[in-house]
């Protein structure tokens, strides 16, 4: 008790205190201010300690649906005579103890740890993650002097499915309908892209020759349906999607004739709705208000 009111006395004096004052002060309460300490103030040469790889907080990605795998690698254990179930992972978004040793401290059957007797790693796994399980995980040891922590952070991504181009595509009767899906945010390759029209999957129901599905699998996996001569029965709603997307989708119009006069009757301008409703509705009441008023002036003329 007398040291620290020393030091906290003596803290406001900095200006008499020299370097060498310091050290020679730490010595007197009992401290080596030349000891390696570890990121916890605890002296590593009689604990275990993490790995030099393990050191520094590390950044795990698993998409959505997918399997996380966060490592712990522990040195120094069978060493100084801890007991492996001293060793803990704790969720610090909510400071839930997850396990201790192969114990777990939790419901979620998602959850479970993976050690083989002997080594030196104890990983958390998490089957099937969902968004909410993003945020930081430590990997905590408890040793006869303290505690020291590995922390891992988990970042979940979402893959996304769009489709290029606007929400709408007019082609002509006999041309070629070419629609590019683009799957992209996504860590792992989807195995499959699924093509619908109006809630039906495409070639899975359809024997025509005149589609195909071509697709491209990679950091942006590409998937692309080409339609060959395309009929009136051709239009509708077309989507795209993975197994762990939201479907994206756009629909379209298959017209005779010019493309652009497809478009031209199905996007009759408001300017020519408002010019038809004025030849049609309002001229004719003018007209009508003209010669009443024409005719009431000339009966009291």
């Amino acid at each position: 008790m007398l040291f620290f009111l020393v030091f906290f006395f003596l803290a406001d004096q900095k200006s008499i205190l020299t370097d060498s004052d310091w050290k020679k002060l730490w010595m007197r309460s009992g401290i080596n201010p030349d000891s390696k300490l570890d990121n916890n103030n605890i002296d590593t040469s009689d604990n275990p300690m993490f790995e030099d790889s393990e050191m520094m907080a590390h950044n795990t990605t698993v998409q959505l649906g997918g399997t996380a795998f966060l490592v712990c690698k522990v040195s120094g254990v069978d060493r100084v005579g801890v007991n492996w179930n001293q060793i803990s992972w704790i969720r610090r978004r909510d400071w839930h103890i997850l396990s201790s040793g192969a114990q777990l401290y939790t419901n979620d059957e998602r959850f479970a740890i993976l050690h083989t007797p002997g080594s030196n790693m104890w990983t958390l796994q998490i089957k099937f993650v969902q968004r909410r399980d993003h945020g930081m995980y430590e990997c905590q040891v408890s040793t006869p002097t303290g505690i020291i922590s590995h922390f891992v952070n988990l970042q979940v991504v979402v893959p996304e499915a769009f489709i290029l181009g606007s929400g709408e595509l007019h082609v002509d009767m006999g041309s070629t309908i070419n629609l590019v899906c683009i799957i992209e945010k996504s860590p792992t390759p989807p195995q499959y892209v699924y093509w619908q029209k109006n809630d039906r999957l495409i070639n899975y129901y359809d024997s025509r020759r005149d589609i195909s599905i071509e697709t491209t699998p990679g950091p942006r996996t590409q998937s692309r349906l080409i339609i060959r001569e395309p009929q009136i029965s051709d239009s509708g709603n077309y989507t795209c999607s993975a197994s762990n997307t939201e479907p994206a989708s756009i629909y379209v119009f298959v017209s005779k004739g010019d493309n652009m006069a497809a478009i031209s009757r199905r996007k009759t301008s408001s300017a020519d709705r408002l010019a038809a409703i004025f030849m049609h509705v309002v001229a004719p009441c003018i007209l009508v208000n003209t010669l009443v008023m024409r005719y009431v002036f000339e009966i009291f003329k």
